[in-house]
C-alpha cells in the first residue's frame, strides 16, 4: 500500500490542468480553464478546472473532483492505479507502507502474479526480437499475416521458444518463484519429479506458440493467449491456448484489446465487437481502433458493463458462418438488457474481420460497416421470420423479437417504442397488439423476479428504520429518518470547508482547562452531547476525522478531505467545496452572513429543531394509535410536553416565534 507521505508528495507534484489536459482540450477562462466535458455529450464547454484549488467540475452532469477522481472515472482505474499513473507522470518513486501479515500475503500474491506476468510479456517480446528462432519463426509468422512492427509493439506480441521449459528456466534464473509461475498459468507441473538441477518439474504452457498478452483496462498484464503456427495446426482442434482463471484473471470479466481501444471507443462513442485476437489487431492496423474481442468466450454481463463505461453503442462484427450467426444471436438480448444500442454486421462468406480489413482501407471499411450494419430487429427478422410460412412458427419467431425488445431497460421507453413501430411496419401487425404482447412479457418477467426476491427474503429478520421513544432514551435525542438532509449537508459542508478554523476562544472545560474550539470540534461536541449522528456514514467519518486532526499543525480540512484515500470521501469533499451553481472567481467562496461562527451555530440549531419536530410527529402518531388506552397515553403526553419545551427553547434561540 502506498504510504501517506508518498501520496502527499504525488499530490503536491500534480497539476490538474496538465492531467485533465491530456484528455480534454482546455482554454483559459479567467483564472480557471474550461473545456468540453468528457463524461457526457457536451456541446458547450461546461467542464471547469481550477489550478488554484486543484479540482475540476462539470456544471452540466456534475462529474468532477481531484486529479485522482478524474483519472479513476476517465480511465476506469482504481485509486492506487491512479496514484501510480501520477507517480509515473511526475517521476516519483512509490514507497509502500507496512501492511499487516494478512494484507501482505494477499497483496503480495496478487502483486507477485502481476509482476511475473509483466516479466513474461517482456521475455516473450525479447525472444521474438533477439533470439534466432524468435526472429525466424515468431516474427516471420506475424509478418506473413501482414502485421507491421508498430502494431506488434502496440499489442506487445511475442514468441515462446519450442523448448518445453525455456521460460520456466529463465524465470527461475531471474529469481521468480515456481508457485507464481503455476498460479499465473505460465507453467504447468509435470508428472515426473525433478532431477535436482533446478525445478525441471515445470513445463511451459505456451511452448512453440506466438503470444498475445491480455492487458486489463488499466494496462496490467493479466493473462496470455498462445497460438500454434499455421504449419502445426492441421488436424489440431485447439489452435489457441489461453491462461486459466486465476486470482488476477477471469476470462468472463476481460475483453481483449480494451486497454488499447478505450480512448478511441470513448471518442467515437461506439465499439466494434469481434471474435479473435487477429481480428482486433488487423482492424487497428487498418485504422479502426475502437474494437475489442471476447476471444472465444460467451459474452458476459461483466464484459458488457465494462464496455458500457465507455459507450452505449455496439456493433457486433462477426463472420457470416453458422458460428458467427450463433454468437450474434446469443449476445443480442444480453446487450439490450444492459442498455446497449445494438447493431449487427455479418461479413461475406469466407471473410472474417481479419481478412476483410486487410483487403480494405480504413475509409472503405468504415463505409462498408455504415452501409451494411443493421439493427437487431432487421438481423433477427432476416434469420428467424422471413421466408417462414408456417403461422405458428412465424408467430413464435416474431414473439422472440418482441421478447428482445421487452428486456430493454424501462428508462429507455423511446427506444422500445421505436423498435415496436419498426416491427409493426415490417410485418404489418398493429402496434397495439405488439405493445400488449410486450407488456405481458414485461409483467411476467417482473413477477418472476419478485418471486425470486421473495424466496431470497424468506428466513430473514425484518428490520425497520423507525426509532420509537422509550424510557431507554433518558431524554436524549436520536436522529430520525426524516431529519433535514439539506441541513445535514450544509453542516458537514462547513466542516469540510472550514473545519480547522477556531470559532470559540478561551472556553473553560469541566476540569478547568481553557481551550479553543474549531468548527469541527464544536460540531462534534455539540452533537455528541445528545448522541446525534448524521444519516450519511460519510458525514460521520468526515466529522470524526476532522475532530481528530483539528489540533495538528498545518491541518486544512478542505485539502485533507479532497485528497482523502477513500475516493467516496474525496469526491464528496470536492462537491461540498465547490459552489453548486457557479465556481465564482477563482473558486473563492463567498463570506457567510453574520460570520462563520453564527453560520455554524444556526445550522446546529436547525438540525436540532428538525430532529425535535420529527420526534413530536412520531409521538403524535403513537398517541393516535393508543387512542383511549390511558396507560399508554399518559407517558406519551408527558414525553410530548418535554420535547415541546425543547422545541420552543431551540426556536427561541433561532429567533422563531413557535411558542403557542
Amino acid at each position: 500500500m502506498i504510504d501517506r507521505a508518498t501520496v502527499d508528495k504525488i499530490m503536491e507534484a500534480t497539476n490538474i490542468v496538465d492531467v485533465v489536459g491530456e484528455f480534454v482540450t482546455l482554454r483559459k477562462a479567467g483564472v480557471n480553464y474550461k473545456g468540453l466535458c468528457p463524461f457526457h455529450d457536451d456541446t458547450t464547454p461546461s467542464f471547469m478546472v481550477s489550478p488554484s484549488k486543484q479540482i475540476c467540475k462539470c456544471f452540466a452532469c456534475g462529474e468532477g473532483g481531484t486529479a485522482i477522481n478524474f483519472l479513476m472515472k476517465h480511465e476506469q482505474i482504481t485509486y492506487p492505479e491512479a496514484l501510480r499513473w501520477l507517480a509515473k507522470k511526475y517521476n516519483i518513486e512509490i514507497q509502500e507502507k507496512e501492511l499487516t501479515d494478512e494484507e501482505k500475503k494477499e497483496q503480495s500474491e496478487r502483486e507477485s502474479m502481476f509482476i511475473v506476468n509483466e516479466w513474461a510479456m517482456h521475455y516473450f517480446q525479447e525472444v521474438m526480437k533477439n533470439d534466432p528462432d524468435g526472429i525466424a519463426i515468431g516474427k516471420q509468422y506475424f509478418r506473413s499475416r501482414g502485421i507491421r512492427d508498430d502494431i506488434i509493439e502496440k499489442f506487445n506480441l511475442g514468441y515462446a521458444l519450442q523448448k518445453r521449459d525455456a521460460l520456466a528456466q529463465a524465470a527461475l534464473k531471474a529469481g521468480y518463484q515456481p508457485e507464481f509461475l503455476k498460479k499465473t498459468g505460465l507453467c504447468m507441473a509435470r508428472e515426473e519429479k525433478g532431477d535436482g538441477k533446478g525445478d525441471s518439474s515445470l513445463s511451459d504452457r505456451y511452448a512453440g506458440r506466438v503470444i498475445f498478452p491480455w492487458l486489463n483496462v488499466s494496462g496490467r498484464v493479466v493473462a496470455f493467449g498462445g497460438r500454434l503456427l499455421d504449419s502445426r495446426t492441421k488436424g489440431v482442434q485447439q489452435k489457441y491456448v489461453n491462461s486459466p482463471d486465476s486470482e488476477i484473471y477471469h476470462k468472463e470479466r476481460e475483453l481483449y484489446g480494451l486497454f488499447q481501444a478505450k480512448r478511441a471507443i470513448a471518442k467515437e462513442d461506439c465499439v466494434y465487437m469481434v471474435e479473435g485476437y487477429t481480428d482486433v489487431i488487423a482492424m487497428h492496423q487498418c485504422g479502426l481502433e475502437n474494437v475489442v474481442a471476447n476471444s472465444g468466450t460467451a459474452l458476459s454481463t461483466h464484459q458488457i458493463r465494462l464496455l458500457r463505461r465507455f459507450t452505449q453503442n455496439i456493433t457486433l462484427l462477426y463472420d457470416g458462418d453458422e458460428a458467427g450467426i450463433h454468437a450474434a444471436m446469443r449476445g443480442t438480448d444480453m446487450l439490450l438488457a444492459e442498455g446497449m444500442k445494438v447493431k449487427v454486421l455479418l461479413l461475406p462468406d469466407g471473410d472474417d474481420p481479419d481478412s476483410f480489413s486487410r483487403k480494405h482501407s480504413a475509409q472503405e471499411l468504415k463505409a462498408y460497416i455504415e452501409q451494411n450494419q443493421t439493427d437487431f430487429i432487421a438481423f433477427k427478422a432476416r434469420l428467424t421470420v422471413e421466408n417462414v410460412t408456417d403461422p405458428v412458427k412465424r408467430s413464435e419467431a416474431i414473439g422472440g423479437i418482441i421478447r428482445s425488445i421487452s428486456v430493454i431497460p424501462e428508462q429507455d421507453q423511446l427506444l422500445r417504442s421505436t423498435y415496436i413501430s419498426q416491427l409493426s411496419q415490417r410485418f404489418g401487425i398493429k402496434e397495439q397488439t405488439l405493445i400488449d404482447t410486450m407488456n405481458g412479457m414485461i409483467r411476467q418477467a417482473k413477477d418472476e423476479k419478485e418471486k425470486e426476491r421473495e424466496r431470497a427474503r424468506n428466513g430473514e429478520t425484518a428490520t425497520t428504520d423507525d426509532i420509537e421513544l422509550s424510557s431507554a432514551t433518558e431524554g436524549k435525542l436520536l436522529v430520525s429518518a426524516s431529519a433535514s438532509d439539506a441541513v445535514e449537508r450544509l453542516l458537514i459542508q462547513s466542516v469540510v470547508r472550514d473545519g480547522e478554523k477556531v470559532i470559540f476562544k478561551d472556553v473553560e472545560t469541566e476540569d478547568g482547562q481553557v481551550i479553543n474550539l474549531t468548527v469541527a470540534q464544536y460540531v462534534g461536541y455539540d452533537l455528541g452531547q445528545d448522541n446525534l449522528t448524521f444519516h450519511d456514514p460519510r458525514y460521520n467519518q468526515i466529522l470524526a476525522e476532522a475532530v481528530a486532526h483539528s489540533g495538528e499543525e498545518g491541518f486544512k480540512a478542505e485539502t485533507y478531505f479532497m485528497q482523502h484515500p477513500d475516493v467516496n470521501i474525496s469526491a464528496l469533499a470536492v462537491d461540498l467545496a465547490i459552489d453548486r451553481h457557479q465556481l465564482g472567481k477563482g473558486f473563492q467562496l463567498k463570506e457567510r452572513e453574520g460570520g462563520l461562527k453564527q453560520h455554524v451555530l444556526h445550522l446546529v440549531l436547525d438540525l436540532r429543531l428538525d430532529i425535535i419536530e420529527q420526534q413530536m410527529k412520531d409521538i403524535q402518531k403513537q398517541l393516535k394509535a393508543a387512542s383511549t388506552d390511558m396507560e399508554k397515553v399518559k407517558p406519551l403526553m408527558a414525553e410530548f410536553s418535554r420535547i415541546q419545551d425543547l422545541r420552543n427553547a431551540v426556536a427561541r434561540q433561532l429567533g422563531n416565534n413557535l411558542v403557542k
